[in-house]
Parts: C-alpha cells; structure tokens; sequence
C-alpha cells in the first residue's frame, strides 16, 4: 500500500468513525426531540423516533451551513488541525456520551465534540491555536440557551393559560394533544439542523486539514452533508431510553399543553442559534425549556434535585471530554 492510499484510508476511517458520533448523537438526543410528546401520551415511543428522525432529516433543506462553518473553521486554526487532532476530538466527545448515556445523564454532545476539539487542539499546540471568538460564543450559549429555554417556555405556558382560562380542561387537553405534533415536529427540525451540522464541521476540518478541500470553499462537499443528516436520523430512530425516563417525568410531571409550551420555546432557540452559527446543545435547551413550564405551574412542581445534577453534567462536559481528548491525541502521535 502506498503512502498515498495509507492516507486516504486513514481519512475514510476518520469520517466513519466521525458518523458514529453523529449517529450517537442522535441516539443520545433522541430523549430531548421525543421525550415530552412520549411521556404525554401524544405519541408511541415508536412511532415517536421515526416522526422525530424524519424531521430531523428534513432540516437538509431547511437550514444554511452557518453551525458547520463554525465547528469547521471558527473553533481552532485550521492550520493546526491534523488526523490525530480529528482524531482525539472524536475519541473525546464519542467517550464523554457512552459515560452520561451509561448512567441516564442528559448532557450535551454538541459541547462533548468542542470539549474535544479544544483538548486535541491544546494538547498539539497550545491555547494561542484556538479561535477565541468561537470558543466564547459557544461557552456563552451554555448559559444563553436553557435560560432563552426557560424564557420562552414560561412565557410560551403563561400565554396559553391565559388564553384558555375560560376553556374545559378536557378540550384544552384534546387541542394540545393535535398540537404537540407541530411543536414535536419542529423541535425535531431545530435539532436535526443544529446537531447534524457540528459532525459536518469535524469532517470538513478534516477533509481541509488532508488537502480534501479547501479552506476557502464556501461549503463542504454534498456527500457530507447527506450522510451526516442520515446519520443523526438513524440514530434518532434508534433512541436513547436511558435518557428519555429523565427528561420526560423526572424533572417535572408534562401534560399535553406542557409538552406543547416546553418544545415551542426550544425549538425557537434553536432555530435563533442556528441561524447565528452558534453550535448549541438541544439538552440544554430543552431542559431549561421543561424547567420553565414546570416553574409556571409551582415551583415544586420542578425536581430541582434531578435538575442540578444534570447542571452539573453540563459544567463537566467540556473539561471531562477534553481532558479524554488530549490523551486520545497524544496516544495517537506517539503510535502513528
């Protein structure tokens, strides 16, 4: 085999290895696009993941590249970037979700895979290699999305109590079950276009690291962008029913109308930072999301034990994959 071929194969196992976390991903999230609308009675929880995968699918057509152009190119220089940065990113970010799926924690793959890239980055060439602005952006949307979430969900509750105070529980309950479907449905399009495009963003600084592409294409090749989409759909389908039981019941107890409410204000958070390149994590936001609407109602409504541990999964996920990741990367020097 040639030198030539050993690096291609080298880059094909990366990319394959990058889907995995795609797929993994979705099968991690699956809990936050279908958890409210399962744990409500709406829908089945098979007929819940394949309603979420399509959507998820068709958030392709939806969407510009503005997340995997941050992931790609707005996290570290480019120049830096090489097979065994790639490399421990990944191993960081897919370690980092086996552990919270294993024990039922909803934490963020989004910030898993960054956490990761950050590690590798550092570990090759120190803090000065990454790009400040993204970095920032992203460690600022940590805080921004669950309280944009809660925001909107609390507000998203208020109105509709308001608006249905005259109308018999029984008929409010009828009308929600209806449009839990639309709020589902567009949860699942905010989370098929935000999640999908971060595994786009590694495989494109690969393929520009390998001389696959260039640094100043406006978009990575289409092969990227339909397997990546197919790939978080899959693992929709699949799901993560570890998580589900947390997001769904024990945070707080979901009606229809509440469902309806916590998935609306998610999915226009993600929609808003999509649309801004900002690479956030769908847990957080439906958490907070589901947090507000459970506050609405009373604040012991709320499990603020069950929520503060998942807080704190959020604070370790960047470190925890990181740290995973700069050993990956210096594993990966050192043998190859």
């Amino acid at each position: 085999m040639t030198t030539v071929q050993a690096a291609l194969w080298v880059v094909v196992l990366l990319v394959a290895l990058a889907l995995l976390f795609d797929f993994m991903n979705g099968f991690h999230d699956a809990a936050n696009s279908i958890a409210t609308v399962v744990s409500t009675g709406v829908l089945k929880p098979g007929q819940a993941v394949v309603f979420a995968a399509f959507f998820n699918f068709v958030a392709i057509f939806i969407f510009h590249l503005s997340v995997a152009a941050t992931v790609g190119k707005g996290i570290a220089d480019p120049s830096v970037i090489d097979v065994h940065v790639v490399f421990g990113a990944l191993i960081g970010a897919i370690t980092w979700n086996v552990i919270t799926w294993y024990y039922g924690i909803p934490s963020s793959s989004s910030h898993a895979l960054i956490g990761g890239i950050v590690g590798a980055v550092i570990a090759k060439a120190g803090a000065s290699a990454l790009v400040a602005s993204g970095i920032m952006r992203t460690v600022a949307f940590i805080f921004v999305s669950p309280l944009l979430g809660f925001t909107l969900g609390s507000l998203m509750m208020v109105i509709v109590a308001w608006l249905c105070r005259r109308t018999r529980p029984s008929k409010v309950d009828g009308w929600f079950r209806r449009l839990q479907l639309v709020s589902a449905g567009a949860y699942s399009l905010g989370h098929g276009g935000n999640d999908a495009q971060k595994t786009i963003g590694i495989i494109w600084m690969l393929l520009i690291a390998t001389g696959y592409a260039s640094k100043t294409d406006a978009s990575p090749p289409t092969w990227t962008i339909v397997s990546c989409y197919a790939a978080i759909g899959l693992g929709t389908m699949f799901g993560g029913w570890r998580i589900v039981k947390t997001m769904g019941q024990k945070i707080t107890k979901l009606k229809p109308v509440g469902g309806f409410c916590a998935e609306t204000g998610g999915a226009m958070t993600l929609f808003l930072a999509t649309m801004l390149g900002v690479p956030v994590s769908t847990t957080h936001t439906i958490t907070g999301a589901i947090v507000g609407v459970g506050s609405v109602q009373r604040a012991s409504a709320v499990r603020w034990g069950v929520a503060g541990n998942i807080v704190w999964a959020w604070v370790l996920t960047i470190p925890a994959s990181a740290f995973v990741a700069a050993v990956a990367y210096w594993i990966s020097f050192t043998l190859f």
